[in-house]
């Protein structure tokens, strides 16, 4: 079999074209070099330059200093899937370069990735809290206008910061009540549905505010502009809304994907099906989406409240006191059964046809 001589540096970069040409988002790509160039250092670092001197255990030493790394601006170490996104995208360079001949064996072969573990949203806004939020755009100038339509999209929709920055003009169809996201996550196109409500702040800021951001410039397409007529900028998105959310005192961490979470949240609550969501939300697996009925807490509260004693001998508490020390007044199955039952610490027992605790 032979072996195309090459260094490792060249693997990368044919395999970065190669991804490229295959369709690959460009922001995969971008992320798939970045990954790789840390591993490019690191072999460099010691002497490690062509392919054929990655072995099993140099990707395990690898691995193990990927686990100690710290950030440079805080210290943290590298999240779990921060280090398993690394090492994924090792493994499909590796995978390509032998299956194109560029390697005779697979060294990443057997390599295990590190146990994501399984992580709440950092903080879901309540329906008050969402609220105060929204109401912080100033509406006397043109961007807190544009800014509160942009909120009501994202409260609205739950797309992801980067579909909302992508939306063009067309995208929105107020007739149907949805909105178009073109190649989002995985390339794929999906219709959302959009409330009247977003749709309304959207119409106010398409005909009072964007006509002036674009005017004497190039039109981009962009639904939502910056104040010099262009496309948004992801990173300027994000600090106008963390802003948003800080000043509303809600005392929760988070920018555009808050309203991500908030909104599945608390449609899921409202009894918003598991798979509706995974839709609208673009989940290519339910196992993503059904992070949100843990942190849908509505009904456990209420099966607390049902069941748990502490709340039962509260209700004793409160029943009058010869009906909780007399069991036996009132009819069968009435008043006076109902709270001897709750002051014993249990539900009572139905007896008959409408006795007991429905």
């Amino acid at each position: 079999m032979t072996v195309t001589p090459t260094t490792l540096a060249a693997v990368i970069m044919a395999h970065l074209a190669s991804l490229a040409a295959s369709g690959y988002a460009a922001t995969t790509v971008a992320g798939r070099r970045a990954h790789l160039a840390l591993f490019a250092d690191w072999c460099d670092v010691r002497g490690l330059t062509q392919p054929e001197d990655l072995t099993p255990g140099v990707l395990e030493r690898y691995q193990q200093w990927l686990a100690g790394r710290r950030h440079q601006r805080d210290g943290r170490p590298l999240a779990w899937s921060t280090q398993a996104t690394t090492l994924t995208a090792l493994r499909m360079l590796l995978a390509w370069a032998t299956r194109t001949k560029r390697l005779v064996v697979n060294p990443a072969a057997e390599l295990v990735l590190p146990r994501i573990p399984m992580r709440l949203p950092r903080a879901v806004l309540s329906i008050s809290e969402a609220e105060r939020v929204l109401a912080q755009a100033d509406l006397t100038t043109p961007l807190g206008l544009r800014d509160r339509a942009i909120l009501e999209v994202l409260y609205s929709t739950g797309l992801r910061r980067m579909e909302l920055v992508g939306l063009d003009g067309p995208d929105l169809d107020a007739e149907r009540g949805t909105v178009l996201v073109r190649e989002g996550k995985g390339k794929k196109d999906r219709l959302v549905p959009i409330g009247e409500r977003a749709i309304a702040w959207t119409h106010r800021y398409l005909d009072a505010v964007r006509p002036r951001l674009v005017q004497g410039g190039r039109d981009p397409g962009a639904l939502f502009v910056s104040a010099r007529g262009t496309r948004i900028r992801p990173n300027r998105l994000t600090e106008r809304l963390h802003r948003y959310v800080v000043v509303a005192g809600v005392g929760k961490p988070g920018s555009c994907h808050i309203f991500r979470h908030t909104m599945a949240t608390l449609m899921h609550d409202a009894g918003a099906d598991i798979r509706d969501l995974q839709e609208m939300l673009g989940h290519a697996q339910l196992s993503t989406t059904e992070i949100y009925t843990h942190v849908s807490i509505q009904r456990l509260k209420a099966v607390h409240t049902e069941t748990h004693p502490a709340h039962l001998t509260r209700a004793c508490a409160s029943a009058p006191s010869s009906l909780a020390a007399d069991g036996s007044a009132g009819e069968p199955g009435g008043p006076g059964l109902h709270n001897a039952a709750l002051c014993k610490g249990r539900r009572p027992k139905p007896t008959g046809a409408e006795g007991g605790c429905a």
